[in-house]
């Protein structure tokens, strides 16, 4: 069983950055997409950003040139670095794993499993 742990949420003033990681049980992480996707009151869960290999980035028109998503395959773990924060960045925070490398990285149904979420808040 895969266990993935976010953490690193937490109120940040809008300009401000945090950064998110999460840890994640089991062999052979670097063979799999990670994705962060939010979900903000009211809304539909988004996508947010994937990496896939270490050098494969994709994100979302709403934090492109702001987020920037990393991993360490030495340690399972998959960072998501967040800047200029905005108030409409404020959600709950999920990571999750993708089924096989060769996933739509945006596409919510690729993903197998899902952390159990950080909040993150923007103040205006």
């Amino acid at each position: 069983q895969v266990q993935l742990v976010e953490s690193g949420g937490g109120l940040v003033q809008a300009g401000g950055s945090l950064r998110l990681s999460c840890a994640a049980s089991g062999r052979t992480f670097s063979t799999y997409v990670m994705g962060w996707f939010r979900q903000a009151p009211g809304k539909e869960r988004e996508f947010v950003a994937a990496i896939r290999w270490s050098t494969n980035t994709y994100y979302s028109d709403s934090v492109k040139g702001r987020f920037t998503i990393s991993r360490d395959n030495a340690k399972n773990t998959v960072y998501l670095q967040m800047n200029s924060l905005k108030p409409e960045d404020t959600a709950v925070y999920y990571c999750a794993r993708g089924r096989h490398l060769n996933i739509v990285p945006t596409m919510q149904n690729e993903y197998d499993y899902w952390g159990q979420g950080t909040q993150v808040t923007v103040s205006s």
